[in-house]
């Protein structure tokens, strides 16, 4: 089907989403759920894995690697080998993954129980975002059916084939949505992130094991696919986007929402046609076409998008979480930036220096220069503090706060040296980011991070003009920069943190 030709929308993991008693397991097998499965347990693994495969279907959760490929890099032979459903949706104007859980929880086990089979796991598991306890009561009631249905433990509809299912709550931090960090909270440890190589999951995953980890709406997919095969899959969407996707819609539109879009289908129309057009007739200034980490779009840039990942990622964004947020030419850009800065330092577990370092100084230089108190030169910091960051982090958290920060200055390069010549926010009616009211107060002289303890560069430290012998290394501190006490109280930063 031609792009020219395709609808906005196109429900399949969405139809009839609003049923009421749709989340039990008679309403689900009146919807006709779980006859892939009845299908899935009649295939070899490997015939599954192909399937998915032969489909194009691509994670939804952001990197959108092809989830067959996944599969297929289990080791053959080598057991324990696990399944986990990612399901710590924390990606702000992200909202996709509760809204299937919570009206559709069968159509999740179902695909997840087929993924299971497909990559011979001898347990799965669902680790459930630690603010949605309302979602994993949702699933817990869900689990309990398809187990007494026997759906899940031994001998599944009478096979010979047994898995059981665990549903675990994680404690609400954002970094474990990364999946190393993930797969390490699941065991019991600390949620941080572990260097890959050597921590593929594929190869040493949850306990050390063979481990396979996808998305909600991903595993949502397989038993469509699984039961009409995968032409009927690629029947809507691009040649390399195919099937449809979940869209997160917010921002200033009149009519947010979760929409089940083919891939491929104009930015345009989603927000103008599904959303309903700007909020109270505003002009559109830019959108975010994946969640908070992806890179900004200008209002130009929009009307030649479609929302597959191949058009996005020619106008330099990513497809990301599927969360398309919308902002308003009359929304202050730096106050926006502002709030971003401060989730991703606050978010940062501080494994590695480039993001917690990063981090802090992008919260610190946005709150200054949308404060009015920022310098000329603290446009080029940012993009100094991105470029020290991207591609140097532990895991992909640092690139999330680096690609949105830095795009949003070279984009509106204008809006920031506004705030910096006017000493104030231009948008006179929009209030300076609450967390620290006093920012304003926050010192001119406030060092570049390179001249900061902490982040000159390695090597001699030079003497200094004061003394007759060299200085001494700074001792290491969790957050860079010498800072008067007033300053320091402001941060919410101890000298000695």
């Amino acid at each position: 089907m031609s792009l020219a030709t395709q609808p906005l929308t196109h429900a399949r993991l969405t139809r009839d989403i609003d049923t009421p008693g749709l989340a039990t397991l008679d309403g689900y097998r009146a919807w006709g759920g779980y006859r892939a499965l009845e299908k899935a347990l009649a295939m070899t693994p490997a015939e599954i894995c192909q399937v998915v495969s032969d489909s194009g279907l691509t994670g939804r959760g952001g990197a959108g690697f092809p989830t067959g490929r996944k599969w297929s890099l289990m080791p053959a032979d080598k057991h324990p080998r696990y399944l986990v459903c990612n399901a710590d949706e924390s990606e702000p104007g992200t909202f996709k993954d509760r809204h299937l859980m919570e009206r559709n929880p069968h159509l999740v086990l179902e695909g997840l129980v087929i993924a299971a089979r497909a990559v011979e796991a001898d347990q799965a598991f669902i680790y459930v975002r630690g603010e949605y306890a309302e979602i994993q009561s949702i699933l817990e009631a869900c689990l309990d059916e398809a187990r007494a249905a026997g759906l899940v433990g031994d001998n599944i509809l009478g096979s010979d084939w047994n898995l059981e299912v665990v549903i675990h709550g994680g404690a609400g931090a954002y970094i474990c949505g990364e999946e190393n960090a993930l797969l390490e909270s699941l065991a019991g440890n600390r949620g941080r992130p572990r260097p890959k190589p050597p921590f593929f999951p594929a190869a040493i995953g949850v306990y050390d094991a063979p481990t396979a980890l996808n998305n909600v709406e991903t595993l949502a997919n397989v038993p469509f696919i699984v039961e009409h095969g995968p032409d009927e899959f690629k029947s809507v969407g691009t040649e390399k986007s195919t099937g449809t996707r979940l869209v997160c819609l917010s921002g200033h539109v009149k009519r947010p929402g979760v929409y089940e879009v083919p891939q491929g289908i104009p930015m345009t129309g989603l927000i103008e046609d599904l959303g309903g057009g700007m909020l109270d007739g505003k002009t559109l200034k830019a959108v975010q076409p994946g969640g908070s980490s992806s890179q900004f779009l200008t209002a130009e840039q929009v009307r030649d998008c479609t929302m597959d990942a191949e058009s996005i990622r020619s106008l330099g964004s990513m497809a990301g979480s599927g969360a398309v947020i919308v902002i308003a030419d009359d929304q202050c850009i730096v106050e926006y930036a502002s709030r971003l800065g401060d989730f991703y330092y606050r978010e940062s577990c501080g494994k590695c220096t480039p993001c917690r370092e990063g981090t802090f100084w992008h919260s610190r230089v946005l709150r200054r220069i949308e404060a009015g108190t920022g310098r000329e030169e603290d446009i080029d910091l940012m993009v100094d503090v991105c470029n020290n960051i991207d591609g140097k982090s532990l895991c992909a958290l640092g690139e999330a706060a680096a690609w949105p920060i830095r795009s949003v200055v070279q984009q509106f390069t204008d809006d920031f040296r506004a705030h910096v010549e006017a000493h104030a926010c231009p948008y006179g009616n929009v209030a300076v980011n609450p967390g620290i009211p006093a920012i304003q107060e926050i010192p001119l002289e406030t060092p570049h991070p390179a001249e900061a303890p902490g982040l000159a560069d390695a090597g001699d430290v030079e003497p200094r003009e004061d003394a007759s012998e060299p200085a001494e290394t700074p001792a290491p501190r969790r957050r860079p920069g010498p800072m008067g006490e007033k300053a320091a109280h402001l941060l919410g930063v101890d000298d000695d943190d």
